[in-house]
Formats: C-alpha cells, sequence, structure tokens
C-alpha cells in the first residue's frame, strides 16, 4: 500500500511524540533486529528508529528502507539519523488502528 502525501503527513503530525524505540547499531540490521521492528510495527502501528553514529555501514535512509522492504512496511520520514515507519497492525480490533485519511479519487478527463 503505497502511502499518499496527505497521509504521510497525518503520520508525521502522530510521529512528533513518539519516542524513538528501535536502533541500529554497530551490528546493523540482523534478523533481531528486524523481529523487534516487526513486532513493534504489529503492535504500534507506527515507530520511530535511530541510526546510531557508530554505525558505519547504513545511513538513516537506508537503513529505513531496509527496514520497511524487510518488515513490509512504508517509510513515512526520515530526519538527521531517525526515521518513522508505519504498517497497518492485523492484530488490533479495526476501532484502534490508526485511521489514515482517504485517498482522494480521480477524477476522470
Amino acid at each position: 500500500m503505497e502511502l499518499t502525501s496527505k497521509q504521510r503527513a497525518q503520520l508525521r503530525g502522530l510521529a512528533n511524540s513518539l519516542d524513538t524505540i528501535l536502533q541500529v547499531g554497530k551490528d546493523g540490521i540482523g534478523d533481531n533486529l528486524i523481529k523487534q521492528a516487526d513486532d513493534a510495527l504489529e503492535a504500534r502501528e507506527l515507530i520511530k528508529g535511530r541510526v546510531l553514529e557508530n554505525n558505519i555501514e547504513y545511513d538513516a535512509r537506508t537503513a529505513a528502507e531496509a527496514l520497511a522492504k524487510a518488515t513490509r512496511s512504508e517509510v513515512v520520514q526520515v530526519i538527521g539519523t531517525k526515521f518513522v515507519l508505519y504498517r497497518e497492525s492485523h492484530s488490533k480490533p479495526r476501532e484502534k488502528r490508526i485511521q489514515l485519511v482517504k485517498a482522494a479519487r480521480k477524477k476522470p478527463l
């Protein structure tokens, strides 16, 4: 599912108050980190991560894209060493999930 710019803006606003719960350190992105990110996305839908300075393999953009691909999530935002990922939860009840703005329909020509 590709996010629209309005949906990204909505998620960026929600992510402002989030604490960083995921850290990519000198070990890089391994199975352990992917499992941690996957579990966090299922529980929270929206997570904030950070690439530590001692990591020489990844910058924030490449780490976010690699984690998004591995966890089937979307990169919402990358600023400096921090990034935000989103994936709709399937274990949460529908009313407890993040309600995204509906995508506008294209008008026929």
